[in-house]
């Protein structure tokens, strides 16, 4: 597995695409009542030291299949923002998105400098266990303030402190095809 940064327009015309699907945008919020992240945001988001986006990889090749990200990163307070999509579904629930994250969060931490990093993932997305599954702590809910198909949804507030990171463990065919991916961080 590979993070790979938005250094082309290749890449950002990538991830743009799966963010402007509905079952990927749904679950996010790019601020100011966007729906969705433009190529244009994007591209902008990936030049600012207030944000790290990286696209992830798959064992067997350097073919991008989701996104994962730090954003509002401020250095004065080390914290950030985490949010991730998986944007090729056929390699969603095979633990790629799950271990992308993992190295995105250790790297926040550990040459960021990060001391606490935060997301929120509206209720009743099945997220919320992998956050957990992560070392995330559940700190709050924000109420009735997301909006699905026409329904308001809770926002679950977690975070994470630097010393609480976990790696997962992973179900017996997603260790088989992960194995040399679990090499240390």
């Amino acid at each position: 597995m590979k993070l790979l940064p938005l250094d082309s327009p290749a890449r950002v015309a990538l991830a743009a695409g799966w963010l402007a699907r509905e079952e990927n945008y749904q679950w996010l919020d790019f601020g100011n009542g966007r729906p969705m992240a433009t190529p244009a945001l994007l591209h902008v988001m990936a030049q600012r030291d207030g944000h790290l986006l990286r696209l992830f990889t798959g064992a067997r090749d350097d073919t991008p299949i989701g996104i994962v990200a730090l954003s509002n990163i401020d250095r004065v307070f080390g914290s950030a923002y985490f949010w991730g999509a998986t944007g090729n579904k056929s390699f969603h629930n095979r633990g790629y998105s799950t271990l992308a994250s993992v190295r995105l969060l250790a790297l926040g931490f550990r040459q960021l400098g990060l001391h606490s990093i935060q997301t929120w993932v509206v209720d009743h997305n099945q997220s919320a266990r992998t956050v957990e599954r992560l070392g995330f702590r559940l700190v709050g809910r924000l109420r009735q303030c997301h909006r699905i198909y026409g329904e308001l949804r809770d926002r679950l507030m977690y975070d994470l402190l630097a010393g609480e990171l976990r790696e997962p463990a992973f179900a017996p065919r997603q260790r088989e095809e992960l194995t040399h991916e679990l090499s240390p961080m």
